[in-house]
């Protein structure tokens, strides 16, 4: 089987020859030096483009049809002659958008991605990659075409962070198709985001510093008697340096009061771990004064920070706590940097602090350091809410009053039983939660 017929393309006139096992390859006199050689199965072929004795395996069919392969031709032609040691274009993804689409759709069916991300990347391909690199075709990825359709106008139009969010996006997207083998080669293989500019991206300016906290601690002392649920989503956040979508998503049963620890499921994290956080006396305090006033107004379900219809905050919802509380002024993301910086201060230890914060520790750390490190944590979160203490949040969650109530019904006990400790006082209430 050697033979080489002349037919005009088509996908009807490419099938109707593939059942002929006495024909190898298929030319169009319309389109020099394009052929289809077909596969052994008859079934695939892979489409060439002859250069005196050279074949170029440039793409396969059906992967990438007639009409597919005819689009892309010219700029094909240019760029082999260009460069004749080019790759081929790959199966069916002749264009960055075709790319895009098969990614985006990976991506949004991915269970290990969290919602948010997946919402991020799916705005960035929509609103930005798309947009610009819809028809580039693969054979024209290069780093010039990249900085003139994408790098350099989204570099007047968004922050570098976001872009560089972007790059390594597309650039994943390439590597990702190519382990699959649904390219032939990764265009953007060896470029770096460097490569296109040298500005560096700098962190984003604190919003607050340790030395508003007292003022902002007396805001939410007035918010808790006003909006109690606000108040409660940023003194968590700020009394533990957590993220807001893992603060908004708690629920009574991830508290223990007994165990004095408040249990994150790896659900809800960033780093997709879950985090054990201990709770000290001052937020079990806290956290016994909060359910009183949820089951006093009529609440007695399963979130810290329920909405309307039953179910936690969602991420508008609690994002718009902020807007209320902090007035612009402040996110609740500074709320997690100024307790970040404020330990340091403290003298807390930084690797502590990494963990409290539920930072990724890195290969190394993750491999050597296999502990919690539960009392080292709940020593600094004690020097911190004592810290805070200091500058007002003693009248929010008011434990000397309670160590005062205690002692004294310890002094004045009914039919001769009396609380002994906060422990007890707040277990109580924990077996109504």
């Amino acid at each position: 089987m050697s033979a080489t017929r002349e037919v005009k393309f088509s996908e009807a006139e490419l099938r109707r020859q593939a059942s002929d096992r006495s024909v190898r390859d298929l030319r169009d006199p319309r389109h020099p030096g394009l052929y289809l050689r077909f596969w052994s199965t008859r079934d695939r072929g892979t489409w060439h483009l002859v250069r005196g004795k050279r074949w170029v395996p440039i793409a396969r069919w059906p992967d990438l049809s007639v009409a597919a392969v005819l689009e892309v031709l010219p700029a094909l032609r240019q760029r082999l002659m260009r460069d004749p040691a080019t790759a081929p274009v790959a199966s069916g993804m002749d264009t960055v958008g075709r790319l895009l689409d098969w990614y985006g759709d990976r991506m949004s069916r991915d269970r290990s991605l969290s919602a948010k991300r997946k919402a991020g990347a799916r705005s960035a391909i929509a609103r930005h990659l798309k947009p610009r690199l819809h028809y580039l075709t693969m054979v024209d990825v290069c780093a010039d075409s990249l900085d003139k359709l994408l790098m350099w106008p989204c570099q007047a139009e968004v922050s570098l962070s976001y872009l560089r969010q972007m790059f390594a996006l597309l650039l994943t997207a390439f590597r990702q198709a190519l382990q699959l083998g649904l390219i032939d080669r990764n265009p953007m293989a060896g470029m770096r985001f460097s490569d296109f500019t040298k500005a560096k991206i700098l962190p984003k300016a604190a919003r607050l510093r340790d030395v508003q906290l007292p003022e902002v601690i007396q805001k939410l002392v007035q918010a808790f008697d006003a909006a109690p649920g606000d108040a409660m989503l940023a003194l968590m956040m700020l009394a533990h340096g957590t993220r807001i979508g893992e603060t908004r998503r708690a629920r009574w049963s991830d508290i223990s009061l007994a165990a004095a620890e408040w249990f994150i499921p790896a659900a809800h994290t960033k780093t997709r771990t879950e985090h054990r956080l201990p709770l000290t006396a001052q937020l079990r305090a806290l956290l016994v004064r909060y359910r009183a006033i949820q089951q006093a107004h009529g609440y007695d379900g399963a979130y810290l920070f329920p909405s309307r219809r039953g179910q936690p905050l969602s991420e508008a919802q609690a994002s718009a706590v902020f807007t209320r509380l902090g007035k612009g002024a402040w996110t609740s993301h500074d709320l997690r940097k100024v307790s970040r910086t404020t330990w340091t201060d403290l003298g807390i230890d930084g690797h502590i602090g990494e963990m409290l914060l539920n930072h990724s520790l890195g290969k190394i750390a993750s491999t050597y350091i296999h502990t919690q490190a539960m009392q080292q944590r709940r020593a600094a979160l004690e020097k911190w809410h004592a810290w805070l203490d200091g500058i007002g949040f003693s009248a929010i969650h008011g434990l000397k009053e309670a160590l005062s109530e205690i002692s004294r019904n310890r002094m004045q006990p009914a039919n001769g039983a009396a609380s002994s400790n906060l422990t007890e006082f707040v277990i109580s209430e924990d077996s109504k939660a």
